[in-house]
C-alpha cells in the first residue's frame, strides 16, 4: 500500500496557479486510474483534472475555491497497487497562504539584471516575477518591498499591496515604517487616544446605496478576468482603430452554391469564419508586423500564424480559441477546426492548450446584427480584426460601359491596432488589402 500525490498539473506555458471550482470526490470515496477528481479554472479555460492512481482518497488539501500553484500537491491517494508516491516534475512554485509545506524557491537574477552582493541575494517565487514584470515593478523596487514570508520573503499578497498603495515607498522610508511598526511613536500627554470603538468605525467601508428599482448581480469568476483582462489592455496599448467596408457578393454567392456539397462531402457546415480567416492569414504574410507582440523596446515579429477566434459562450461571456499554425491549413482544415473549436468552447471542453499562443485576433460582431465595432486588441497581440454583418445594399458598380447601380452584398471592416508599433498607413493598409481579398474571391474555385 502507499501513498500516492495528486498535483496540480502544468495547464499551458503562461499558466502559473489555478482555482479549484469543484471536488468531484470525497475522503473515503474510491477512484479509478483517470477518473475526474476535480475541476478548476485559470484565466483561460476550465478544465478537469483525473486521478493519477486507483485507489481511495485519502485526503483533500486545499478547499472549493483556493488558489493554487501548479505543481502543488492538492489531494492524496491511497493505493493498494505497489507504486511509489508520485514524483512531480520541477513545476513553477507560488507561496500561498493556505499551503501546509514550504516549497522552494528560486533567485530572481535575470540576465539584464545584477543583485547587488551587499544586500545578498533575495528569494521571489514565479508568481511574484510574473506579477513584477506585468506590472513593471523593477528588481530595485522589489528590493524595496517589505516581505511578510519567511525569512522576509516577498508574497503574492505583498506586491498587490505594494503596487495599489501606489509603488512610492523609498527603502529610507520603508526602514523607517519597519520601525514604526515596531516603535509605536510617543504620544504627547495632552492627546487622548481614540477609543478601539471609534478606530473601528472609521475604517469600515461606507455602505452604497441604488437609487431607483436595482437588481444587484455579483461579476462570476470568468466576467471578472475578462473585465480586468480588457482594462489592462487599454493600460498597456495605444488603441487606434481603422475602418473600411469591402463587397462580399462573390464570397456570398460561392458559398451559397457550394455549402450543401461541401457539408456531404466533408462532414463539416461551411460558415463564412474560415473564409474569412483565409483572407486574413494571406495579408498577415503581406505585413507581418500585424502579427506580432512588444516586449519592452523591442518588436516580437511572430513567425508562426496563430489566429485567435472571438466566440460567445451561451451565458454571454466571451472566451477566445485558438487555430495554431492557421496557415498551414486549406479552406477545409480551416473548416474543421473553427467547428471544432466552437463547439468545444460552448460545451466547456476546451483543453488549456486551445487558448494559448494567439498571434492575431478575428471578431465576427455581425453575428449579433451589428454592422461593425471597435474591438480591444487581445493582448500581448497588437491587433485585432472585427468583422460587421452583411448587409444587401444599392451600391454603384464602375464598369468599362459607365456607372450603375446594383444591388450587392457589403459588410464593414474594422481594424483595432496598437500604435506603438503599427501606424496608421500600416494599419490602413492591411486592413484595405483584407478587404480587396474579400472583394476578390474567386467565385470560380472549387471546394
Amino acid at each position: 500500500m502507499a501513498i500516492v500525490d495528486l498535483v496540480m498539473p502544468k495547464l499551458g506555458e503562461s499558466i502559473m496557479e489555478a482555482t479549484i471550482l469543484h471536488w468531484t470526490k470525497k475522503p473515503g470515496d474510491s477512484v479509478k486510474m483517470d477518473e475526474t477528481v476535480l475541476e478548476i479554472a485559470t484565466d483561460k479555460v476550465d478544465s478537469e483534472v483525473p486521478s493519477t492512481a486507483e485507489g481511495v482518497i485519502e485526503e483533500l488539501l486545499y478547499k472549493e475555491n483556493d488558489v493554487v500553484p501548479i505543481g502543488t500537491v492538492i489531494a492524496k491517494i491511497r493505493s493498494e497497487n505497489n507504486v511509489e508516491g508520485h514524483v512531480a516534475v520541477q513545476a513553477p512554485v507560488v507561496e500561498t497562504q493556505e499551503a501546509e509545506e514550504e516549497i522552494s524557491e528560486v533567485p530572481y537574477q535575470p540576465s539584464a539584471m545584477s543583485v547587488s552582493k551587499t544586500t545578498g541575494a533575495r528569494f521571489y517565487s514565479p508568481l511574484v516575477l510574473n506579477i513584477a514584470s506585468n506590472e513593471g515593478v523593477s528588481l530595485s523596487e522589489l528590493e524595496k518591498i517589505p516581505g511578510t514570508g519567511n525569512e522576509g520573503r516577498v508574497t503574492k499578497k505583498d506586491i498587490l499591496q505594494w503596487i495599489a498603495d501606489g509603488r512610492k515607498m523609498t527603502a529610507f522610508e520603508t526602514t523607517q515604517k519597519e520601525q514604526l511598526q515596531q516603535e509605536p511613536a510617543p504620544q504627547p500627554a495632552t492627546i487622548t487616544a481614540p477609543s478601539t470603538e471609534v478606530s473601528e468605525k472609521a475604517e469600515e467601508k461606507p455602505t452604497v446605496e441604488y437609487a431607483g428599482n436595482v437588481e444587484i448581480v455579483e461579476m462570476d469568476r470568468m466576467r471578472k478576468l475578462i473585465a480586468k483582462h480588457m482594462v489592462d489592455s487599454k493600460h498597456t496599448s495605444a488603441h487606434v482603430t481603422s475602418f473600411t467596408e469591402c463587397d462580399v457578393t462573390n464570397m456570398v454567392q460561392w458559398r451559397e452554391k457550394v455549402k450543401a456539397g461541401f457539408e456531404k462531402q466533408e462532414g463539416e457546415k461551411l460558415t463564412f469564419t474560415p473564409l474569412f480567416i483565409e483572407a486574413v492569414i494571406k495579408c498577415i504574410k503581406k505585413y507581418p508586423w500585424l502579427n506580432a507582440s512588444v516586449d519592452g523596446d523591442k518588436i516580437i515579429v511572430r513567425k508562426d500564424i496563430n489566429i485567435s477566434m472571438a466566440t460567445a459562450l451561451p451565458n454571454g461571456n466571451l472566451v477566445v480559441p485558438v487555430i495554431q499554425e492557421a496557415d498551414l491549413l486549406n479552406l477545409t482544415g480551416l473548416a474543421k477546426k473553427v467547428n471544432r473549436l466552437a463547439d468545444a468552447a460552448r460545451n466547456s471542453r476546451l483543453k488549456p492548450d486551445d487558448t494559448q499562443n494567439g498571434t492575431f485576433t478575428v471578431t465576427n460582431v455581425g453575428t449579433f446584427g451589428s454592422l461593425m465595432g471597435t474591438p480591444i486588441i487581445n493582448q500581448p497581440q497588437v491587433a485585432i480584426l472585427a468583422i460587421g454583418a452583411i448587409k444587401k445594399r444599392p451600391v454603384v458598380i464602375e464598369t468599362q460601359q459607365g456607372d450603375s447601380i446594383a444591388i450587392r452584398h457589403m459588410m464593414y471592416l474594422s481594424l483595432s491596432y496598437d500604435h506603438r508599433i503599427v501606424d496608421g498607413s500600416l494599419g490602413s493598409l492591411f486592413l484595405t488589402a483584407v478587404a480587396n481579398e474579400m472583394e476578390n474571391f474567386d467565385s470560380n474555385r472549387g471546394i
